[in-house]
């Protein structure tokens, strides 16, 4: 026989339920912010990498005497062509085929504007052109 001091410890179904709508209440307000912050950080990223890429070309250059042409792309930042003399790659410490969407970054020598070289990612839609986080970055911006 139970004591009438003793009582069962538990949840009820109801308050489980209430606890639960708290929470999802909490997240749906919390989520799109951080959301938002993801966006960013990809542009960021995206960044960040077309500059390391640009670090690699330059030393390409050094060493080769010449940017990458658009036929050897950017592949040849951390593959070996066996043509090439003074290669001393890999001149990334691993692979940078894709932006932060899967997209590939964009290389073409020599680019316009007189610059040796352009390189560019298309943004999170991956076409030409758009806004905000769609937007087209060129390493020269």
């Amino acid at each position: 026989m139970r004591k009438k001091n003793q009582f069962r410890k538990a949840f009820t179904l109801v308050e489980l339920l209430v606890v639960i709508v708290i929470i999802a209440l909490l997240s749906s307000l919390v989520a799109p912010k951080f959301f938002g912050k993801l966006d960013t950080a990809k542009v960021k990223t995206a960044n960040t990498q077309m500059q390391m890429l640009s670090q690699a070309l330059d030393g390409f250059r050094l060493d080769v005497g010449r940017y990458p042409t658009t036929q050897e792309g950017l592949k040849i930042l951390w593959a070996k062509d066996s043509s090439l003399k003074n290669w001393d790659g890999p001149y990334l410490p691993k692979a940078v085929k894709e932006d932060p969407w899967g997209y590939p970054y964009h290389y073409k020598s020599p680019g316009k504007n007189s610059e040796p070289y352009d390189l560019y990612h298309l943004g999170s839609d991956g076409k030409e052109g758009g806004n905000d986080d769609a937007k087209d970055v060129s390493v020269w911006e």
